[in-house]
């Protein structure tokens, strides 16, 4: 698990996981380039409704005719011309059980004063904890969040979370989250592009609990 090879992270918090039967996840797909356009996506999975979550341009290109989209309920409206093969709505808390793929929806908020208006609560935006093909390992995808009472008891091996601040947690605080939830494996997201440098992820790094295991995979 140490290379976590069936994992990409691509810019911002575009993610993409495919499970040991092969199936494809993506979340929130955003500034692809031609050669990560690949079509090649069961699911895609969005968190909330920013324009560097969800891009209709970028879905477009993971997506094909029988993609599934899973999207928080208060997006119905922004997803519903994704023209997605079918579209599953989800409030924090809730669970639903796809072909290949298992899905707890989270919320996803700022609890800090200074971004309190970038996600609040009320929207009811969310991460996500899956399970691909039938596996134990239980992937969670945080979205733009700061640690908060609903996802800092998340059971999860390994953790994907944001680290460039000012929208989300930074550096200190996304280690505090991650060593507050556990997880085998962390994978930083959410730098070195609209905020953030590539120097957060060793202050992430440092921060981390040594027994948990930090892995890069932000590529560009």
């Amino acid at each position: 698990m140490s290379s976590l090879e069936n994992v990409r992270v691509f810019t911002q918090s575009a993610i993409r996981i495919v499970g040991v039967g092969g199936t494809v996840a993506y979340f929130d797909p955003f500034a692809l380039t031609d050669a990560e356009a690949a079509h090649d996506a069961d699911y895609v999975l969005i968190t909330h409704a920013h324009y560097d979550h969800l891009s209709p341009e970028d879905y477009a290109r993971v997506a094909g005719e029988k993609t599934v989209l899973v999207a928080p309920a208060g997006t119905g409206r922004e997803v519903a011309g994704l023209d997605a093969a079918a579209t599953h709505l989800m409030g924090a808390g809730e669970k639903i059980e796809l072909p290949g793929l298992s899905v707890e929806a989270v919320g996803a908020y700022n609890v800090e004063p200074e971004r309190l208006a970038m996600h609040p609560r009320e929207n009811g935006w969310l991460g996500y904890v899956v399970t691909l093909d039938g596996e134990p390992t239980r992937y969670y995808v945080s979205g733009d969040t700061d640690q908060n009472a609903d996802n800092e008891t998340v059971s999860c091996d390994v953790a994907l979370v944001p680290i460039g601040g000012t929208y989300t947690c930074d550096p200190r605080q996304a280690a505090a989250f991650v060593n507050a939830l556990r997880p085998r494996a962390a994978v930083p997201t959410h730098y070195g592009s609209i905020v953030g440098t590539y120097a957060n992820f060793d202050a992430f790094a440092a921060a981390v609990d040594p027994a948990i295991e930090v892995v890069k995979k932000l590529e560009r």
